[in-house]
């Protein structure tokens, strides 16, 4: 999806699409266990077995696009900038949103409509079904989104030494709040106490970005290889130590954890953002082609991976999947989830889209004007 206030990046676009498919993995992994497929037993495959590990670059990779635009700007102005933003999330949100409100009719109360703003807490209406749960992340992404002109004005004027001080603060809530939550794994996954550091992460990660571009660029080559292998050995790290498929409601890892993640993706961000070589044409566009729809993607996931499991159940086919299974059932559902979200994209996204507007001036602009 390309920026009004930026130029665009590839790269970004390629980020998202393996952010969705990462979650993808994760509960496509989930719906052939729950059929009683094979389990896969190694921890270096965190990846796919802990897969909701995309949400967190999906958070990290926020936090650097926005600061990314922000030190593009001079200004931002607040009420373009969260319009442009109510444009691009709500106008899918609400659908899904309305869909699980529809669904669960027969429990739903009429204070249930302010869960627009928390489906990440309680019992949201969305979180009710799987065919909806994905949705609870996007409350967290637009409280993000609310406050980020003003963090992004304090960094410019502070420099990043400010979100670290932040990043102080929200460890020691972080510690308290461990002190009297019982099932502190889940609170630390799904809120703003375990989440927001992911996002000042990748606001810092854009700071460093800009003042070592070059030399980010010159040593892509070596650094991209080495920030994926760190991603898949924190995913095994979680695999091995605080699973988020076999929790422990009460683990100190997770104290730490978020915060080890957002950094990991921050190093993922900056060594492929960095990356100036060319991939293969047909590689190229469909990663952008991903990327641009991966909002789509990530909230309609759930649903067709939950039918199709629905359709194999009723005929029989659980307790039957196999490997082989796997690999057609695999890009079976891949593709059919590509095809709706792309259709998701046109019909509901694209025009709401066409609707947004500049929220800031270029600072080289400003200057020229001045002049």
């Amino acid at each position: 999806m390309k920026s009004l206030n930026i130029p665009y990046n590839p790269r970004i676009d390629q980020l998202r699409w393996f952010a969705a498919t990462l979650v993808f993995l994760f509960h496509f992994y989930g719906q052939w266990r729950a059929l009683a497929g094979p389990t896969i037993n190694s921890n270096w495959f965190g990846l796919i077995t802990e897969g909701h590990t995309g949400v967190g670059l999906f958070f990290t990779l926020s936090g650097f696009l926005f600061m990314q635009i922000a030190l593009h700007q001079e200004t931002i102005n607040y009420r373009d900038f969260m319009r442009n933003r109510f444009l691009r999330i709500f106008p899918l949100f609400f659908t899904v949103f309305l869909v699980a409100t529809s669904i669960g009719r027969d429990k739903f109360q009429p204070q249930d409509i302010l869960y627009l703003l928390a489906t990440n807490l309680g019992l949201a209406p969305t979180s009710n079904t799987v065919i909806t749960g994905a949705a609870w992340t996007i409350s967290l992404e637009f409280m993000f989104y609310a406050l980020f002109p003003f963090l992004a004005r304090f960094a410019m004027e502070r420099g990043a030494r400010y979100l670290m001080n932040l990043l102080v603060l929200l460890f020691f809530f972080k510690v308290a709040a461990y002190t009297v939550n019982e099932n502190s794994t889940l609170m630390y996954f799904s809120t703003f106490v375990g989440r927001f550091d992911q996002f000042l992460i990748g606001m810092i990660g854009a700071m460093l970005y800009r003042q070592h571009r070059e030399v980010l660029h010159r040593h892509s080559a070596w650094l991209v290889p080495l920030a994926l292998l760190l991603a898949v050995f924190n995913s095994a790290l979680q695999a091995k130590v605080g699973s988020f498929v076999t929790p422990q409601p009460h683990s100190a890892f997770w104290i730490i954890w978020s915060t080890v993640e957002g950094a990991g993706w921050a190093c993922v961000i900056l060594a492929w953002v960095s990356f100036d070589k060319g991939l293969p044409a047909w590689l190229e566009r469909m990663m952008n082609h991903g990327g641009k729809i991966s909002f789509s993607f990530y909230l309609l996931h759930m649903a067709v991976l939950h039918v199709l499991a629905q359709v194999l159940h009723r005929n029989g086919y659980a307790g039957r999947i196999d490997w082989y299974d796997v690999f057609i059932l695999l890009p079976v559902a891949y593709g059919a989830t590509w095809a709706l979200s792309a259709l998701s994209y046109n019909t509901i996204e694209e025009p709401f889209l066409r609707m947004r507007r500049g929220y800031g001036k270029p600072k080289q602009a400003h200057l020229a004007s001045a002049a």
